[in-house]
């Protein structure tokens, strides 16, 4: 199997499971490619302390700079949805999608010469595993049981259970593939197989990015000469540096000078409906938050349409305290909508022996474009329910290695996953390095590890939305709104017919997907 389409039947083995149907963005831009010219950027989502270690790669600057840029992964989802290979170039799985062999692709070298085969592969995925190793992608690579070396071009993983969507899986960014016997070499200076190496890199400042020549992906992708990116994490600045041509691409458009930029000839605004959110998770093992009727209380104190209308100006739609978005293939459109409702606010804080609340809530714009604003909004509005939020005002810089996960309650944003489980098990599985709020739910876990391992169409979809419900009703993050990614760039560099829309920036392969107009 060389590839697998979310919109069509996706077959392991002789189990056939149902796809994930995204929908991506189909635009005008019909050009024809070709080679030449210097991608400048002006991204946010940056910090101090990048690295190229993908197992921490958590915001836009490094995930576009990470996966599709320096390195590569064993699959990738194209613009159009469909799962293909990048470092595998086949795949195929026993009938009960517990064991996978990957075919990996041949002629490949890293930047410093070093031919890729099997023994990178299975020590960059012992990198997530190994003691101490704090990795997102943890949940991904813990259930592999056993990684074997058939040759030096085809890798067999044996899993505990089955995963159906183990080949999607494999294209997470934090799964990047090493140089083996020198990994930490190749952290250190950003040697990957990617089509740019590394020319240089100031952490949270500056990237630039050299085309690699001879590049297996010759003829497909890679059509600039250099990438050249900034981090501008405040959004003004990175407006202003779109507006005066000082950038080609920003991330994250300003909805508040969106009108500006539509009006100005030479910059056109992107728009896709993916699965990003916005989220205010609790960490639910820390008072207040470890009682139910508080977290019901402040669950229907805030006002979901409000911040979708005065934060997202309808660039989204109000959320309902699940990550499953409305791009998902199993996202339950027919749940109840949580509304806001101060009186019931008021019940559940008496059904927990309270009058009235004080908590704190940090929010910065580091963790999404108008998150202080969207925590003055909930502030307001819980006001009516005797709960008194104090916003913390944090700094960018530090955000996600300070704050979140750290701090009781915060702001937080996810691109959202192309399958339920790997949504799930990313935040929300018990243990996992990336749960955000530590939300602990018997049955909810049951239901994660039985959907894994489902290969039935409609049994999944019923396992889904119970664990949608449960979520929404019981859990421990709050997510008030869907958010559309919205970027821009000038008239300089255009793209082909379609936009991914996994995450921001053409699913972050801009540098790989992009050329000048």
């Amino acid at each position: 199997m060389t590839h697998l389409n979310r919109r069509s039947v996706l077959k392991t083995g002789a189990a056939t499971v149902a796809a994930t149907a995204l929908t991506p963005l189909s635009t005008g831009a019909m050009a024809s490619p070709s080679r030449g010219g210097d991608l400048r950027m002006g991204i946010a989502g940056a910090n101090t302390s990048d690295s190229w270690d993908g197992r921490t790669h958590s915001d836009s600057f490094m995930i576009v700079h990470g996966h599709g840029c320096v390195f590569d992964t064993l699959t990738q989802v194209t613009a159009g949805g469909e799962l293909v290979g990048e470092l595998a170039e086949s795949w195929e799985s026993t009938p009960d999608a517990k064991v996978w062999t990957f075919n990996l692709r041949q002629g490949v070298t890293f930047h410093n010469g070093k031919p890729f085969g099997s023994d990178d592969v299975l020590a960059s995925l012992q990198m997530h595993t190994a003691e101490g190793a704090k990795s997102a992608a943890r949940p991904i690579v813990s259930p592999i049981v056993e990684m074997k070396k058939l040759t030096d071009h085809q890798i067999q993983l044996t899993l505990q259970s089955g995963n159906a969507d183990f080949p999607y899986l494999m294209s997470d960014y934090h799964i990047l593939i090493y140089p083996a016997g020198m990994i930490e070499e190749a952290i250190a200076n950003g040697i990957g197989t990617g089509l740019y190496r590394v020319e240089s890199f100031d952490p949270g400042v500056r990237f630039v990015g050299v085309r690699v020549d001879s590049h297996y992906k010759d003829g497909t992708g890679g059509w600039f000469d250099s990438i050249e990116s900034i981090a501008i994490n405040d959004a003004s600045a990175r407006m202003n540096a779109l507006s005066t041509g000082q950038v080609d691409v920003v991330n994250r458009v300003d909805f508040k000078i969106e009108p500006l930029l539509r009006a100005n000839p030479n910059i056109e605004i992107f728009e896709v409906t993916g699965n990003q959110h916005y989220t205010f998770p609790m960490l639910t093992n820390v008072a207040p938050f470890d009682d139910i009727n508080v977290r019901k209380a402040i669950k229907y104190a805030v006002n979901r349409q409000e911040m979708v209308d005065k934060i997202l100006l309808g660039h989204g739609k109000a959320g309902n305290d699940h990550p499953i978005g409305p791009a998902n293939q199993y996202h339950h459109a027919e749940l109840e909508q949580l509304e806001y409702d101060p009186d019931k606010a008021k019940f559940y804080l008496k059904e927990a022996g309270m009058d009235s609340l004080s908590i704190d809530l940090s929010a910065s714009d580091a963790a999404f474009v108008g998150a202080v604003d969207s925590a003055q909004l909930y502030q307001a509005s819980a006001q009516a329910a005797g709960i008194n939020i104090n916003v913390i005002q944090e700094a960018a810089d530090g955000y996600w290695s300070n704050v979140w996960l750290k701090k009781p309650w915060c702001a937080c944003y996810w691109s959202g996953r192309a399958t339920e489980d790997w949504m799930f098990s990313t935040a929300y599985e018990i243990g996992v390095p990336w749960n955000d709020n530590h939300w602990h739910n018997e049955r909810f876990q049951m239901l994660l590890f039985e959907g894994r391992t489902e290969l039935d169409s409609d049994r999944r979809r019923e396992i889904y939305h119970e664990m949608q419900a449960l979520m929404s009703a019981e859990g421990g993050t709050i997510v008030p709104m869907y958010a559309n990614f919205v970027d821009a760039n000038s008239t300089r560099v255009t793209h082909g017919p379609e936009l991914g829309n996994l995450w921001q920036l053409d699913g972050s392969r801009i540098c790989e997907r992009w050329w000048m107009a």
